[in-house]
């Protein structure tokens, strides 16, 4: 269904470049620099993810070179193991945050926010690295076009909660904002209405312009 929940495998990345748990510190600088990534995941021999290294996790090397590290923030003891850390096992930040390929947007742009973290290597049931999610591939819903979500909202919302309106409801989208204008019978259903079109993956917003009208032969 066009319609149904957008999934993690919907948008995320499957060629995903890794490392082993032995890599170099230079050797992982390099691949994020060949490959324009900011982390990498840190893989067993079999393809398990056990970690994972970002910019920020090699940053701390020079933060500490001088020996005097930014005392504004608090002094964590990791940070002074990355610090002299020479591989990516010593580097990584484990265990990696990881989420499920069938796993909706929404899950994972909550588990993100929850963590803190700007991407989650997707893996399988064993833990076998499948791809990777970034900020940027969750944000890729609100791509789809005006004229597809105004679809999904008349099918989806309007035909079943208005399936006989006193006038034909009107659906129109500008920029992902949906403009619903029309009567209808019973205007407890407005903010009904609203709820399940903001659910709608790729809305940026809703105006519920839909007034009450007398049912033909009801007097007032």
């Amino acid at each position: 269904m066009q319609g149904s929940p957008q999934i993690v495998s919907d948008v995320m990345t499957h060629t995903v470049v890794a490392v082993a748990r032995g890599a170099a510190f230079k050797d992982i600088v390099k691949v994020m620099e060949q490959w324009k990534v900011s982390a990498v995941p840190v893989l067993e021999s079999e393809g398990r993810v056990i970690g994972l290294v970002s910019e920020a996790d090699l940053l701390i090397k020079e933060e500490f070179r001088d020996g005097e590290p930014d005392l504004a923030r608090p002094l964590r003891l990791s940070d002074l193991a990355k610090a002299g850390g020479m591989t990516a096992e010593q580097l990584m930040s484990s265990p990696a945050v990881t989420v499920h390929a069938d796993a909706t947007l929404a899950q994972a742009a909550r588990l993100m926010a929850r963590r803190k973290v700007k991407r989650l290597p997707v893996v399988d049931e064993d833990g076998v690295l499948k791809g990777i999610v970034s900020r940027a591939d969750l944000l890729k819903v609100f791509l789809r076009p005006d004229e597809e979500l105004a679809e999904v909202v008349r099918r989806e919302v309007v035909d079943l909660l208005f399936p006989a309106p006193v006038v034909p409801i009107r659906v129109e989208v500008r920029d992902g904002v949906v403009i619903l204008t029309g009567r209808i019978r019973d205007t407890s259903l407005v903010p009904v209405a609203a709820r399940l079109v903001r659910a709608v993956e790729g809305v940026v917003g809703v105006e519920c312009h839909l007034a009450g009208a007398s049912v033909p032969g009801q007097h007032t």
